[in-house]
């Protein structure tokens, strides 16, 4: 009959071969541990504690010794590490020669990306043939993919949300345009909310772009809006209609009073020189109003064609002015200004 060999393996090979290994000496205490199982206990060390102090054999039933442990040397052992997590283990065990106890290797009786998560382990915590790492790998992958994912789709996010405020701004001031004020108007009438718009149109710019160029009247019309906005508040809506026409859409003022104060002090503001290099320029405004309670059933177009209709009344009358629209306005109203006079 052949005898038996045995092998001999040191403390670190049997460490590299099977992190999760535990060796039970024949008194049944702990006489070794593998670098992985002393992480998943926090770093304590196992070595002298009895191994069913710290590990409860679950199946097969009845074997809560050591000469159980022996005696089903080679089967399937499902333990529970006597931890706060309780947590589950796989196992299996081989007895050692001449009766000096027995070695176990255990796994993981729960998802291994779980337990790679609850107690920090990484690759090195794993023999190199285990298949646990091509796992970990593919994990680490997806998740290095999906945080590309996510930053292409945080870019794609931005870049619509910046040409989504492209498309409802003007480019050369900044200010809210024609789309992105009918949208406003919408919203206000659906809501059946009270609000006045003001139809503010510059006097004398053509003069400007004619006598400075149009580079000096781009940054006249940048000076008229930052002057809109910090006369507005967050929530009202400065837009740039036209050329240098603007709407003005104040969200819950209908107040006349108030209202003659805010166009009184915005044509004062614009009358202001702007300085252009060595020249300067000047410009004024008329203006044209009407609150959306003035009707019994407002619409945008209504609104938008009799504030038109006031301003072309304040250009009537001689200009840097304000009127409100009401019943005394007809169409002539429409009709065109006097001629600027030169001089």
């Amino acid at each position: 009959m052949r005898a038996k060999r045995s092998i001999a393996l040191g403390a670190a090979g049997l460490d590299t071969l099977m992190p999760m290994h535990v060796v039970v000496g024949a008194d049944g205490r702990i006489v070794q541990a593998g670098r992985a199982v002393t992480k998943v206990v926090q770093g304590e060390s196992l070595v002298g504690d009895r191994f069913f102090d710290r590990f409860e054999l679950r199946r097969p039933r009845g074997a809560a010794d050591l000469p159980a442990l022996v005696r089903r040397s080679g089967q399937k052992l499902y333990l529970r590490l006597r931890d706060a997590h309780r947590t589950p283990l796989i196992g299996t065990g081989v007895a050692l020669d001449n009766g000096r106890g027995v070695l176990v290797n255990l796994s993981f009786g729960m998802a291994v990306i779980d337990a790679v998560a609850r107690f920090d382990l990484a690759g090195s915590d794993f023999a190199a043939t285990d298949l646990t790492l091509e796992m970990l790998y593919l994990v680490e992958a997806k998740s290095a993919a999906m945080a590309e994912s996510r930053k292409l789709n945080d870019r794609l996010h931005g870049a619509k949300t910046v040409a989504e405020a492209e498309a409802l701004s003007d480019t050369l001031t900044g200010l809210s345009n024609r789309r992105a004020l009918d949208q406003v108007l919408a919203r206000l009438l659906e809501r059946g909310a009270a609000f006045t718009l003001m139809h503010l149109d510059l006097d004398y710019f053509k003069q400007v772009n004619d006598t400075l160029g149009h580079a000096a009247g781009d940054l006249v019309l940048r000076k008229v809006a930052q002057v809109l906005q910090a006369e507005t508040r967050p929530g009202d809506v400065v837009a740039r209609v036209g050329g240098d026409e603007f709407v003005i859409v104040f969200n819950g003022v209908t107040d006349r009073a108030r209202l003659e104060n805010l166009a009184g002090r915005l044509i004062r503001r614009l009358e202001a020189p702007v300085s252009v290099g060595d020249e300067t320029a000047r410009i004024s405004a008329s203006i044209g109003m009407v609150s959306s309670t003035h009707y019994e059933a407002p619409t945008a177009d209504r609104m938008i064609e009799d504030a038109d209709v006031a301003l072309y009344a304040s250009k009537r009358r001689g200009r840097a002015c304000f009127t409100f629209f009401g019943p005394d306005l007809g169409p002539q109203a429409k009709s065109p200004a006097p001629p600027v006079q030169a001089g």
